[in-house]
């Protein structure tokens, strides 16, 4: 089984990165494959809107991307993490997400199922955000959600702090953290049983 961890903030060691490298070492404690994937080390342009994979489901543009869709289309659990730039993810993570506009054309006008048709696969979004407002996270959480659904995943759930700025300061917050790690461990160890 393989989990992916996307690492969607410019801001290495930061708290979605802590909360996410625990929610893989949880998941690797339960028997999980890990992978990373960090975003803002990639080199890819962001989706021109060429409409160059309508006919095969293919992105023409040829940058790190091309190491990345395998990935996303092989991975059983995929793990977004993003901290709330504006009411959305970063400028970085959305790059990403807006890329994956090819493997929405296969799935929605070529008909062609992503990924390994015999199984369920899932996505889990970690994020953490300064402000308390009421909707913070409303705006990401919609991205998220239609960026697992044109990767075939289902929306299995998310890991949301808000009120938390500081680097590191996750670290201060009582659960945060221990609920990541037991988060990744019981997600790998539920969809093992589920596949027998």
């Amino acid at each position: 089984m393989i989990v992916l961890g996307l690492f969607g903030s410019p801001r290495r060691g930061g708290n979605t990165d802590l909360l996410l490298e625990e929610m893989l070492k949880g998941a690797e404690e339960g028997g999980a494959q890990i992978e990373r994937i960090i975003i803002s080390e990639l080199k890819f342009s962001p989706c021109i809107e060429c409409h160059g994979c309508d006919e095969t489901g293919e992105c023409v543009l040829d940058d790190d991307m091309e190491k990345v869709y395998p990935k996303l289309l092989e991975a059983d659990w995929i793990i977004l993490a993003s901290p709330i730039f504006f009411y959305g993810v970063t400028a970085w993570t959305k790059a990403l997400i807006d890329r994956v506009q090819s493997l929405w054309v296969r799935k929605y006008r070529l008909k062609l199922t992503p990924g390994d048709q015999g199984r369920r696969r899932k996505g889990f979004f970690i994020s953490v955000g300064a402000t308390r407002g009421a909707k913070l996270f409303d705006g990401a959480r919609l991205t998220v959600k239609y960026f697992f659904d044109a990767l075939g995943l289902d929306f299995e759930g998310q890991l949301l702090f808000k009120g938390v700025e500081g680097k590191g300061d996750i670290r201060t917050h009582p659960t945060a953290l221990r609920e990541a790690f037991e988060v990744g461990k019981a997600s790998v160890n539920r969809t093992l049983k589920e596949r027998g």
